[in-house]
């Protein structure tokens, strides 16, 4: 078995599987567990995420106008590599390889015919169901099940805590900043288990696009910021394009100092295991008073102004 993920989220459910023997290539953005870096990236992006977010998505739209897609897949390393199995999603064309650049890619290959696995998470259920679709594609469908029971037990666990406490504040996540997006997909359900209160998304529907003055209207009891893509110092690179906006400094999470910054790009955007720790990151944040701060400076910092 010769396995090639080209999403993330995909090569560390294949690792949580006990599976990441047999991965031989990856994406460009495959960075955990951190021995899969050693392996071929088999997919590049046409954007420079170190631009200013503006940038970055007038860029985007600009190819995605066009019909073309945001990255390359090297059907020549494809053709080297020999896989037996390539994992893609349909989720979203804009966050990751997408199915029609595999399949374009795969036709370039003449020597190896792989099952192309297709994922397409939009909720946690679809999440639990692309793990079971990746377990049956690897005959290993008993280690998928265990997996997810795992999570779901873990998830369980964080409920029951939350629920305890008769504070649920309500939550605005940015997942863009120029222009606003907020988040949806799976997020919606992860601050409702968190013991939030979701202001803006809903669940298993793509990310919301919104305006400043909804931001405002709404006035969040905690605002927290994710960009797609973006660890946390990236972010704070283009936190001025909120913090410079009137009336940022009246807003209750800013007056409160309950605006918080998070690592979207290894927790948050990722439809993995790894949703479980940002849960766990979500539930520190908005319930400081039940769950210690595990993940506060790696997963999460307060933000107190630019650095």
């Amino acid at each position: 078995m010769r396995i090639i993920s080209l999403i993330a989220s995909a090569t560390e459910i294949v690792c949580a599987l006990g599976m990441e023997e047999y991965l031989v290539g990856v994406s460009h953005e495959c960075d955990y567990p951190p021995s899969v870096k050693k392996l071929p990236a088999c997919s590049s992006s046409k954007i420079e995420m170190d631009e200013r977010s503006y940038a970055i998505d007038e860029k985007v739209k600009a190819i995605v106008q066009e019909s073309l897609s945001v990255y390359k897949v090297d059907a020549g390393l494809l053709e080297t590599l020999q896989p037996t199995h390539i994992i893609t999603q349909t989720q979203c064309e804009v966050c990751a390889v997408s199915i029609k650049d595999v399949e374009d890619a795969v036709q370039r290959i003449t020597s190896s015919r792989p099952a192309i696995v297709t994922l397409a998470p939009n909720s946690l259920e679809d999440v639990w169901k692309d793990i079971e679709r990746i377990g049956n594609a690897l005959d290993i469908p008993g280690q998928a099940r265990a997996l997810i029971l795992d999570l779901k037990s873990r998830i369980n666990n964080i409920r029951y805590l939350t629920h305890q406490s008769d504070y649920a504040p309500s939550v605005a996540c940015i997942e863009w900043i120029d222009p606003l997006m907020a988040a949806g997909n799976w997020m919606p359900e992860l601050i409702e288990i968190a013991g939030g209160v979701n202001l803006f998304g809903e669940t298993g529907k793509h990310s919301p696009w919104m305006s400043w003055e909804q931001l405002k209207e709404k006035d969040p009891d905690i605002i927290l910021v994710m960009p797609c893509g973006f660890d946390i110092d990236r972010t704070m690179k283009d936190m001025p394009v909120l913090t410079q906006k009137k009336d940022w400094k009246n807003l209750k999470a800013v007056l409160t100092n309950n605006v918080y910054i998070a690592d979207g790009n290894q927790y948050f955007n990722r439809p993995g295991p790894r949703l479980v720790e940002s849960l766990e990151i979500l539930a520190e944040i908005l319930h400081p008073e039940i769950f210690k701060p595990r993940f506060e400076g790696s997963g999460w910092i307060r933000y107190e102004g630019d650095r």
